[in-house]
C-alpha cells in the first residue's frame, strides 16, 4: 500500500473510527484517532451552542495539533504506514461553521500558525452517508449528548466537507457507504483494500 499517510473523513456517524480501526489492522499502521471524549465542552456545546462553541473549537484544535505534532516528531520504527480519523483542517471547517464572526477571526489567526507545522495525509477516504443513516448511526452508538442533534446540522456539515472538497485538490477517495459496509460484509473491505494499491492523481475519485 503505497500511501503512507491516510485520513478518513465524514460526517458524525458515519463510521470513520470504525474504519480506521479496520485499515490501521490491515497494514499494521499507526492509528490516530480523534479524542472527541476528552473534551468536557462538547456535552455542554450540544446543549448551548452559542455559549460553548469557542471554547469547544479550541479544546479540538488543541488536542488535534498535539497529536498530530506527536505523530510527525516521533515515527514508528516498528510501521511505515499511519492512518487516522481526522484531517486537522477540520478545525477550521467548524469553527466558521460554529463560531461568531469576531471569533472566528481569531480562531483562524491561530489556525495559521498552527497548520503549516504538521503533516498532510497522501490519500483522503471520505465517507460519503445519507442523513438518515448518520441518525441511525448515532442512535445505535448511544452517546447521550449526540441524541439530540438535529437534521439540519448535519446536512450543514455535510455542505460544509462537500465545499472543501471541491475547493481543495486532495488526492480523495469518496465511498458511498449506501453500497459497502466495511464493518459487516469482508468483499466490501476487500474492494476498498484493492482501491487503496492504484495510484490517484489529485483530485476526487469514486468508490
Amino acid at each position: 500500500m503505497q500511501y503512507r499517510f491516510i485520513t478518513i473523513e465524514g460526517n458524525i456517524g458515519s463510521g470513520k473510527t470504525t474504519l480506521a480501526h479496520q485499515l490501521a489492522e490491515q497494514f499494521r499502521a499507526r492509528l490516530v484517532l480523534e479524542e472527541f471524549a476528552d473534551n468536557p465542552f462538547l456535552p455542554k456545546f450540544y446543549a448551548d451552542p452559542a455559549q460553548y462553541a469557542f471554547p469547544l473549537e479550541l479544546f479540538f484544535m488543541a488536542e488535534r495539533y498535539k497529536q498530530l505534532k506527536e505523530m510527525h516528531a516521533g515515527p514508528d520504527l516498528f510501521t511505515s504506514h499511519t492512518v487516522s480519523d481526522y484531517l486537522f483542517i477540520k478545525s477550521l471547517m467548524f469553527a466558521k461553521m460554529n463560531l461568531e464572526a469576531d471569533e472566528f477571526s481569531l480562531y483562524q489567526k491561530l489556525f495559521d500558525i498552527i497548520n503549516p507545522q504538521l503533516p498532510q495525509p497522501d490519500l483522503l477516504i471520505f465517507l460519503n452517508a445519507p442523513v438518515e443513516q448518520l441518525q441511525s448511526n448515532i442512535r445505535r452508538r448511544g452517546r447521550p449528548y449526540e441524541q439530540q442533534i438535529k437534521d439540519s446540522y448535519l446536512e450543514r456539515v455535510q455542505e460544509m466537507y462537500i465545499q472543501f472538497i471541491r475547493q481543495y485538490p486532495m488526492r480523495t477517495l469518496m465511498v458511498d457507504t449506501t453500497k459497502y459496509d466495511f464493518l459487516r460484509t469482508p468483499a466490501d473491505l476487500q474492494m476498498l483494500l484493492a482501491a487503496l494499491d492504484k495510484e490517484y492523481a489529485p483530485g476526487v475519485h469514486y468508490l
